[in-house]
């Protein structure tokens, strides 16, 4: 990257507010051709606003932009593709009923005398996926037989079709293992080294340093500064996205004061749980004041594993006692009943609902224990709904906002507030903290700890091991949809150990049993 290139992409004092929100407050933001480009700020901070602005998907209520240092209005998204701006977002939308490169080409097929030309549509799609590296992609082979990483490929690939000079890529990893992470990089660096300009977007700070070349930062939709990634410490980067120390709001949770507090009796035990072809059957003991981390690759049985504690799903195989009474949890419904509650990794299809309010999703949860012909009192509901707003620091601090408008951090909070709203004995956390900010993501492991010195037993998924290491003291480790080994986090613990334990498929590691205390 040049530093005296031109930019591709200048926007000058943009701004843009909506119902009791200003989201954007005279940002300014400038995108070179073949750098990337990271978007960083809390949740909230107006990065996806920004986007939607450079898109089309918002009209600003002023400012200006500027491509190729030419003016440029974007009325639409049909004008930031035809300016050349692509967008490849978090979940791939493409159609997986479909092969790969009818998806490649989905719009711009080739066409012949009798409408589209199959054979050489799918040979431009070969083209395009051999420019990005897929030389072995079959653009024949449906796509819904790749996996997700080969997915976001062949969305970028379709952006690539019409030359776009501007890709923007939203939260492209947060599925991804380090290995898919690694080919989806090396795709960027090509794209880079012809003179795309990208805009990457992520929360994972280790990948932001290692791929992008400069970085802007946003706090409550105020433009912070600009820097070199290399120029930058991560310490004074989060010092800008949060408006203070890192020291001032990281989880007080450090390896002496998470040990420190009391892990009383068992509340939750079960002997040979599985379900076939999800999870081998598996022994699982949770106590009071207990976090219990579930660690392992993508696809390792962690999610598995946590369905058939909470009910989600119907075990074949297992004995299973609660509070000292034998008991079948065969739906949600009977986990709720017996102070079960499980926040789903799946935020978007199996968390929030999207067209209700924050006030309304927080209730959810209680409403159901209690059945929909005893709704929660008005006074009790208001309660409890200010509660969680104003203890979990949701915002903005509206409880009749609907959901969809908030942050993905803000979310992921009021999710919290419904499963404490039912006043669980047992909560399952899986990855509570996928695809927040830094902010976010140390309150919700606060309250992580907060709850377990409360007495609650805490089941704890992430995919991050530095911070399943963090907030542990129990783990267990899976692969390949089996337990591999348990694992005492007496403060030698680490994020590599735990590594290897899983490359050696369980032999580096002492299988313990938990004393109680």
């Amino acid at each position: 990257m040049n530093a005296a290139t031109s930019p591709i992409i200048e926007m000058r004092d943009i701004s843009i507010s909506f119902p009791g929100v200003k989201a954007l407050d005279g940002v300014d933001f400038r995108l070179l051709p073949g750098e990337v480009h990271t978007l960083m700020g809390e949740n909230g901070a107006g990065k996806s606003t920004l986007i939607k602005v450079l898109t089309g998907v918002y009209t600003p209520d002023q400012g200006s932009i500027l491509f190729d240092g030419a003016p440029l209005v974007i009325n639409g998204t049909a004008d930031a593709q035809q300016a050349g701006i692509s967008t490849v977002y978090q979940e791939v939308n493409l159609c997986t009923n479909l092969t790969v490169g009818e998806n490649v080409m989905l719009g711009n097929e080739t066409r012949g005398r009798f409408g589209i030309d199959w054979k050489r549509t799918h040979e431009r799609a070969a083209e395009v996926l051999a420019r990005l590296g897929l030389h072995d992609v079959d653009p024949r082979r449906p796509l819904g037989e790749l996996s997700l990483a080969v997915q976001q490929l062949v969305a970028i690939s379709r952006s690539m079709v019409t030359n776009s000079r501007v890709l923007i890529l939203d939260e492209p990893t947060s599925s991804l293992d380090n290995v898919e992470v690694e080919q989806l990089f090396t795709v960027i660096r090509q794209l880079r080294s012809e003179g795309v300009a990208i805009l990457f977007v992520s929360h994972f700070l280790d990948q932001v340093y290692a791929i992008s070349d400069r970085m802007t930062v946003l706090r409550n939709g105020q433009f912070i500064g600009e820097h070199l990634t290399r120029d930058l410490p991560r310490h004074e980067l989060i010092a800008e996205m949060i408006g203070k120390e890192l020291s001032l709001v990281q989880s007080p949770a450090g390896d002496e004061s998470r040990r420190d507090h009391v892990v009383g009796e068992v509340v939750y035990s079960a002997s040979g749980l599985g379900r076939k072809g999800a999870i081998e059957p598996v022994d699982v003991e949770l106590r009071r004041g207990e976090v219990l981390g579930l660690a392992g690759l993508l696809g390792s049985g962690r999610t598995e594993l946590a369905r058939l504690i909470s009910g989600a799903d119907k075990p074949d195989t297992g004995e299973v006692t609660v509070q000292g009474a034998r008991v079948s949890i065969k739906t949600p419904a009977d986990g709720l009943k017996r102070r079960i509650a499980l926040s789903s990794e799946n935020r978007r299809d199996e968390g929030i609902i999207r067209d209700l309010s924050v006030r309304e999703n927080i209730l959810l949860g209680l409403q159901s224990t209690r059945g929909w012909a005893r709704p929660v009192p008005r006074k009790e509901a208001d309660g409890l709904v200010d509660k969680y707003v104003r203890e979990l620091n949701v915002r903005p601090a509206d409880p009749s906002r609907p959901i969809r408008n908030l942050s993905g951090g803000n979310q992921q909070k009021a999710l919290l507030g419904r499963w404490l709203a039912t006043k669980p004995d047992v909560l399952i956390l899986d990855e509570p903290t996928r695809g927040i900010d830094i902010g976010a993501k140390a309150e919700i492991q606060q309250q992580v700890l907060q709850l377990a010195s409360e007495g609650v037993a805490i089941v704890f998924i992430s995919s991050e091991l530095e911070e399943v290491v963090r907030l542990c003291d129990r783990i267990l480790v899976l692969k390949d949809h089996r337990l591999i080994a348990e694992l005492d986090n007496d403060g030698s613990l680490t994020a590599e150990s735990i590594v290897s334990v899983i490359a050696n498929d369980g032999a580096d590691a002492d299988r313990t049993e938990r004393i109680p205390s």
